[in-house]
């Protein structure tokens, strides 16, 4: 990685990556580094692009990197990743996007993920995305959160649009069992003409399933932001 490359991750993520007791680096479109342990397993995919995260049971406190930097313009990046989390088990994930554009072609990164929380599991995901450079072509993110929670499981998400991107579509839905607990905390920052809109779909599907949604949003010159919530 280059000067950019570092600036891109250090914007987006809170910890040193080496740090992370797993950690999977995506530039470009292709996975770059990688680091595993016995309890928390990262595979990529055969059928498509992206990767298969698999946390055992019982694994507790660990902490799961999945960066994706963008420097090439004109690229279209399209990643699926899943998340397996394992009975009883406590994880943070962390999986910004940066942008670096500099020419006059867009760059595109659609991320989809998907969580999988098996019984009395506990996640905490945090998401950050920026974008930088001074090129005419667009920096745009969309990220789709697809969330299956069973009974007893709990997940908190923290996503923060910081600043840079020109334009995002950015939908969470999940199906809460009996018993879980869903927190959403979402910060967006636009300015110029950039356009961000948020979607959330949440169905609590048991007794006792819940979910806080709180969105808070800096609209600055001409920008345009929407949000739908529906649960």
């Amino acid at each position: 990685m280059n000067k950019t490359d570092e600036q891109l991750l250090n914007n987006v993520l809170d910890n040193n990556i080496h740090e992370a007791d797993s950690y999977n680096v995506r530039k470009n479109g292709k996975s770059i580094d990688r680091k595993t342990n016995p309890y928390i397993d990262i595979i990529s995919k055969e059928d498509c692009s992206g990767i298969d995260i698999y946390v055992k049971e019982n694994t507790l406190f660990g902490i799961i990197d999945i960066p994706v930097i963008i420097t090439d313009s004109g690229l279209t990046d399209v990643v699926y990743n899943d998340f397996h989390i394992g009975k009883n088990s406590n994880v943070i994930i962390v999986a910004g996007c940066g942008v670096h554009n500099t020419d006059r072609h867009d760059s595109v990164h659609d991320g989809i993920h998907r969580f999988y929380l098996e019984e009395n599991s506990k996640v905490k995901y945090i998401e950050k995305h920026y974008g930088s450079g001074k090129g005419t072509g667009k920096k745009i993110l969309n990220p789709v959160t697809e969330i299956t929670m069973k009974k007893g499981s709990s997940m908190t998400i923290d996503s923060t649009q910081i600043e840079g991107v020109d334009k995002t579509l950015r939908v969470t839905k999940a199906i809460l069992d009996e018993a879980t607990t869903l927190v959403i905390n979402e910060k967006i920052k636009t300015y110029k003409d950039q356009y961000a809109k948020t979607e959330f779909v949440v169905t609590l599907n048991g007794e006792n399933a819940s979910c806080h949604v709180t969105s808070r949003s800096v609209a600055t010159d001409n920008s345009y932001q929407e949000f739908t919530s529906n649960v």
